[in-house]
Protein backbone atom coordinates (compact mmCIF):
# COMPACT_ATOMS: atom_id res chain seq x y z
CA UNK A 1 0.00 0.00 0.00
CA UNK A 2 1.30 3.27 -0.99
CA UNK A 3 0.79 5.76 1.52
CA UNK A 4 0.80 9.43 1.23
CA UNK A 5 2.53 10.91 4.23
CA UNK A 6 0.13 13.80 4.40
CA UNK A 7 -3.22 11.56 3.88
CA UNK A 8 -6.04 11.90 6.59
CA UNK A 9 -7.89 8.64 7.80
CA UNK A 10 -9.92 7.08 5.08
CA UNK A 11 -13.43 7.84 5.51
CA UNK A 12 -16.68 7.29 4.34
CA UNK A 13 -17.95 8.32 0.97
CA UNK A 14 -20.23 11.07 0.10
CA UNK A 15 -23.85 9.76 -0.40
CA UNK A 16 -25.79 10.48 -3.58
CA UNK A 17 -22.96 10.37 -5.80
CA UNK A 18 -25.73 9.49 -8.99
CA UNK A 19 -27.32 12.10 -8.11
CA UNK A 20 -24.01 14.57 -7.76
CA UNK A 21 -22.49 13.24 -11.05
CA UNK A 22 -25.89 13.91 -12.81
CA UNK A 23 -25.06 17.68 -11.31
CA UNK A 24 -21.63 18.17 -12.59
CA UNK A 25 -22.60 16.42 -16.52
CA UNK A 26 -22.24 19.96 -17.97
CA UNK A 27 -19.84 21.34 -15.60
CA UNK A 28 -16.32 21.57 -17.19
CA UNK A 29 -13.61 19.65 -16.07
CA UNK A 30 -11.72 22.42 -13.85
CA UNK A 31 -15.61 22.73 -11.71
CA UNK A 32 -15.49 18.72 -11.50
CA UNK A 33 -12.02 18.84 -10.40
CA UNK A 34 -12.73 21.43 -7.46
CA UNK A 35 -15.30 19.29 -5.87
CA UNK A 36 -13.12 16.46 -5.87
CA UNK A 37 -10.25 18.27 -3.61
CA UNK A 38 -12.50 20.45 -2.01
CA UNK A 39 -14.57 17.08 -0.96
CA UNK A 40 -11.62 14.02 -0.62
CA UNK A 41 -8.23 16.28 -0.44
CA UNK A 42 -5.68 15.23 0.42
CA UNK A 43 -6.99 12.13 -0.47
CA UNK A 44 -7.41 12.00 -4.03
CA UNK A 45 -5.02 11.55 -6.61
CA UNK A 46 -4.90 11.58 -10.35
CA UNK A 47 -3.51 8.74 -12.56
CA UNK A 48 -1.50 9.59 -15.80
CA UNK A 49 0.70 8.02 -18.40
CA UNK A 50 1.25 11.15 -20.05
CA UNK A 51 -1.33 10.74 -22.81
CA UNK A 52 -2.79 13.78 -23.70
CA UNK A 53 -5.80 13.60 -21.66
CA UNK A 54 -3.75 13.39 -17.94
CA UNK A 55 -1.66 16.22 -19.35
CA UNK A 56 -4.30 18.84 -19.58
CA UNK A 57 -5.91 16.99 -16.05
CA UNK A 58 -2.31 17.49 -14.48
CA UNK A 59 -1.73 20.68 -15.86
CA UNK A 60 -5.23 21.91 -14.44
CA UNK A 61 -5.13 20.40 -11.20
CA UNK A 62 -1.22 22.70 -10.89
CA UNK A 63 -3.64 25.37 -10.77
CA UNK A 64 -6.25 24.54 -8.58
CA UNK A 65 -4.66 21.81 -5.69
CA UNK A 66 -0.45 21.65 -7.09
CA UNK A 67 0.18 19.26 -4.22
CA UNK A 68 -2.37 16.49 -6.19
CA UNK A 69 -0.38 13.61 -6.54
CA UNK A 70 0.11 12.55 -9.91
CA UNK A 71 0.73 8.70 -9.90
CA UNK A 72 2.51 7.02 -13.17
CA UNK A 73 3.13 3.51 -13.83
CA UNK A 74 5.99 2.63 -15.26
CA UNK A 75 5.64 -0.38 -16.58
CA UNK A 76 8.98 -1.31 -17.79
CA UNK A 77 7.49 -1.12 -21.12
CA UNK A 78 7.00 2.43 -22.19
CA UNK A 79 8.16 3.80 -25.53
CA UNK A 80 11.51 6.11 -24.59
CA UNK A 81 9.74 8.90 -25.89
CA UNK A 82 7.13 8.99 -23.52
CA UNK A 83 9.04 8.64 -20.70
CA UNK A 84 10.86 11.62 -21.98
CA UNK A 85 7.87 13.29 -22.17
CA UNK A 86 7.39 12.54 -18.65
CA UNK A 87 10.81 13.96 -17.90
CA UNK A 88 9.98 17.79 -19.95
CA UNK A 89 6.89 18.34 -18.47
CA UNK A 90 7.46 17.25 -14.76
CA UNK A 91 10.85 19.62 -15.08
CA UNK A 92 9.24 22.14 -16.42
CA UNK A 93 5.79 22.39 -14.46
CA UNK A 94 7.07 20.67 -11.33
CA UNK A 95 4.00 18.01 -10.76
CA UNK A 96 4.36 15.90 -7.80
CA UNK A 97 4.90 12.87 -9.60
CA UNK A 98 4.56 9.87 -7.71
CA UNK A 99 6.00 6.76 -9.67
CA UNK A 100 5.21 3.24 -8.92
CA UNK A 101 6.02 -0.32 -10.82
CA UNK A 102 5.56 -4.08 -10.53
CA UNK A 103 7.14 -6.23 -7.61
CA UNK A 104 8.42 -8.38 -10.50
CA UNK A 105 11.00 -7.79 -12.53
CA UNK A 106 10.90 -8.38 -16.53
CA UNK A 107 13.93 -11.13 -15.48
CA UNK A 108 11.35 -12.69 -12.69
CA UNK A 109 8.35 -12.28 -15.28
CA UNK A 110 10.31 -14.11 -18.03
CA UNK A 111 11.97 -16.62 -15.87
CA UNK A 112 7.73 -17.39 -14.27
CA UNK A 113 6.43 -17.33 -17.53
CA UNK A 114 8.44 -17.29 -20.54
CA UNK A 115 9.62 -14.61 -22.80
CA UNK A 116 7.10 -11.99 -24.47
CA UNK A 117 4.80 -12.99 -21.92
CA UNK A 118 2.98 -9.54 -23.27
CA UNK A 119 2.71 -11.66 -26.79
CA UNK A 120 1.06 -14.83 -25.35
CA UNK A 121 -1.06 -13.52 -22.20
CA UNK A 122 -1.10 -10.07 -22.38
CA UNK A 123 -4.12 -9.82 -19.55
CA UNK A 124 -1.57 -11.31 -17.14
CA UNK A 125 0.83 -9.14 -18.35
CA UNK A 126 -1.02 -5.91 -17.80
CA UNK A 127 -2.38 -7.76 -14.42
CA UNK A 128 1.64 -7.66 -13.46
CA UNK A 129 2.70 -4.64 -14.89
CA UNK A 130 -0.47 -2.46 -14.29
CA UNK A 131 -3.29 -3.21 -12.27
CA UNK A 132 -1.50 -4.71 -9.28
CA UNK A 133 1.31 -1.63 -9.08
CA UNK A 134 -1.82 0.41 -9.18
CA UNK A 135 -4.09 -1.31 -6.74
CA UNK A 136 -1.41 -1.20 -4.25
CA UNK A 137 -0.37 2.65 -4.87
CA UNK A 138 -4.31 3.47 -4.21
CA UNK A 139 -5.30 1.78 -1.56
CA UNK A 140 -6.69 3.83 1.16
CA UNK A 141 -7.06 6.12 -1.19
CA UNK A 142 -11.03 8.33 -1.74
CA UNK A 143 -11.15 9.62 -4.92
CA UNK A 144 -9.32 8.41 -7.93
CA UNK A 145 -8.90 11.07 -11.27
CA UNK A 146 -8.31 10.09 -14.79
CA UNK A 147 -8.52 11.14 -17.94
CA UNK A 148 -10.97 8.38 -19.66
CA UNK A 149 -13.61 9.76 -22.15
CA UNK A 150 -16.82 8.32 -23.80
CA UNK A 151 -15.91 8.52 -27.38
CA UNK A 152 -12.32 6.73 -26.66
CA UNK A 153 -13.64 3.06 -26.78
CA UNK A 154 -17.38 1.36 -27.27
CA UNK A 155 -16.13 0.51 -23.28
CA UNK A 156 -16.63 4.32 -22.25
CA UNK A 157 -19.49 5.62 -23.59
CA UNK A 158 -21.79 5.11 -20.72
CA UNK A 159 -19.30 6.75 -18.00
CA UNK A 160 -20.61 9.17 -15.65
CA UNK A 161 -18.97 11.94 -14.56
CA UNK A 162 -18.66 10.01 -10.96
CA UNK A 163 -18.72 6.73 -10.38
CA UNK A 164 -18.03 4.35 -6.96
CA UNK A 165 -16.36 1.24 -6.95
CA UNK A 166 -17.48 -1.67 -4.54
CA UNK A 167 -14.42 -0.75 -2.10
CA UNK A 168 -15.70 2.30 -1.67
CA UNK A 169 -13.23 4.45 -3.80
CA UNK A 170 -14.88 7.10 -6.38
CA UNK A 171 -13.63 7.44 -9.86
CA UNK A 172 -14.04 11.20 -11.10
CA UNK A 173 -14.21 11.21 -14.83
CA UNK A 174 -13.71 15.33 -15.63
CA UNK A 175 -13.02 14.70 -19.60
CA UNK A 176 -15.68 12.29 -19.75
CA UNK A 177 -17.72 14.76 -21.89
CA UNK A 178 -14.67 15.82 -23.96
CA UNK A 179 -13.55 14.39 -27.33
CA UNK A 180 -9.87 14.40 -28.76
CA UNK A 181 -10.09 17.80 -30.29
CA UNK A 182 -11.20 19.53 -26.82
CA UNK A 183 -7.73 18.12 -25.69
CA UNK A 184 -5.91 19.23 -28.60
CA UNK A 185 -7.21 22.43 -28.04
CA UNK A 186 -6.34 23.07 -24.29
CA UNK A 187 -3.20 21.58 -24.96
CA UNK A 188 -2.28 24.33 -27.50
CA UNK A 189 -4.22 26.92 -25.84
CA UNK A 190 -1.87 26.80 -22.95
CA UNK A 191 1.29 25.96 -24.85
CA UNK A 192 1.56 22.68 -23.50
CA UNK A 193 3.73 19.96 -25.56
CA UNK A 194 2.38 17.34 -27.63
CA UNK A 195 3.88 13.65 -26.92
CA UNK A 196 6.64 13.04 -29.89
CA UNK A 197 4.63 10.16 -30.98
CA UNK A 198 1.13 11.98 -31.48
CA UNK A 199 2.14 13.61 -35.12
CA UNK A 200 3.13 9.60 -35.97
CA UNK A 201 -0.07 8.47 -36.07
CA UNK A 202 -0.01 6.95 -32.37
CA UNK A 203 -3.29 8.90 -30.97
CA UNK A 204 -3.79 6.07 -28.20
CA UNK A 205 -0.18 5.41 -26.26
CA UNK A 206 0.49 2.23 -24.39
CA UNK A 207 3.62 -0.25 -23.88
CA UNK A 208 5.67 -0.19 -26.94
CA UNK A 209 5.34 -3.44 -27.72
CA UNK A 210 1.31 -3.38 -27.73
CA UNK A 211 0.76 -0.10 -29.16
CA UNK A 212 0.91 0.65 -33.04
CA UNK A 213 -0.27 4.11 -34.97
CA UNK A 214 -3.90 3.84 -35.62
CA UNK A 215 -4.77 3.78 -39.62
CA UNK A 216 -6.97 5.81 -41.57
CA UNK A 217 -10.88 5.21 -40.74
CA UNK A 218 -9.99 3.77 -37.34
CA UNK A 219 -10.64 4.30 -34.28
CA UNK A 220 -8.76 6.09 -31.87
CA UNK A 221 -7.89 3.10 -29.56
CA UNK A 222 -7.29 0.30 -32.55
CA UNK A 223 -3.46 0.77 -32.40
CA UNK A 224 -4.22 -0.92 -28.86
CA UNK A 225 -3.73 -4.93 -28.21
CA UNK A 226 -4.45 -4.65 -32.56
CA UNK A 227 -5.58 -7.69 -34.06
CA UNK A 228 -6.74 -9.76 -30.18
CA UNK A 229 -9.68 -9.13 -28.67
CA UNK A 230 -8.68 -6.55 -25.75
CA UNK A 231 -9.96 -3.05 -25.55
CA UNK A 232 -8.67 -1.97 -21.67
CA UNK A 233 -5.55 -3.03 -19.72
CA UNK A 234 -7.78 -3.40 -16.73
CA UNK A 235 -6.86 -1.23 -14.37
CA UNK A 236 -11.14 -0.06 -14.85
CA UNK A 237 -12.08 -3.07 -14.21
CA UNK A 238 -10.39 -5.10 -12.57
CA UNK A 239 -9.54 -3.27 -9.33
CA UNK A 240 -11.30 -4.90 -7.06
CA UNK A 241 -10.71 -7.87 -8.14
CA UNK A 242 -8.31 -10.08 -5.35
CA UNK A 243 -4.73 -10.03 -6.24
CA UNK A 244 -3.39 -13.41 -7.94
CA UNK A 245 -0.45 -15.53 -6.87
CA UNK A 246 1.48 -14.39 -10.00
CA UNK A 247 1.29 -10.66 -9.25
CA UNK A 248 2.17 -10.69 -5.10
CA UNK A 249 5.06 -13.78 -4.87
CA UNK A 250 7.46 -12.04 -5.76
CA UNK A 251 10.09 -11.93 -2.94
CA UNK A 252 11.17 -8.76 -3.05
CA UNK A 253 10.28 -5.69 -4.65
CA UNK A 254 12.21 -4.49 -7.95
CA UNK A 255 12.86 -0.82 -7.80
CA UNK A 256 10.32 1.63 -8.96
CA UNK A 257 7.86 -0.35 -6.88
CA UNK A 258 5.23 1.20 -4.61
CA UNK A 259 7.14 0.26 -1.72
CA UNK A 260 10.03 2.49 -2.89
CA UNK A 261 7.55 5.26 -4.96
CA UNK A 262 9.07 9.03 -4.45
CA UNK A 263 6.74 12.09 -4.32
CA UNK A 264 8.68 15.22 -5.42
CA UNK A 265 7.30 18.31 -5.07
Amino acid sequence: MLRFPWMSQPQLAIPDLDALSLQLEDAPPQEILRWTVATYAPDAVLTCSFQHEGVALAHMLQAIAPRTPIVFINTGYHFPETLAYRDLLVSTYGWNLVEVGPELSQADVEARHGAELYRRDPDLCCEINKVAPLRRAIAGVRAWINGRRRDQASTRRGLPILEMLPSGLVKVNPLARWSSKDTYYYLKQHGLPFHPLFERGYTSIGCAPCTRPVLAGEDERAGRWAGRDKVECGIHDALDAPVTSSTSSAAEPASGSASDARATR
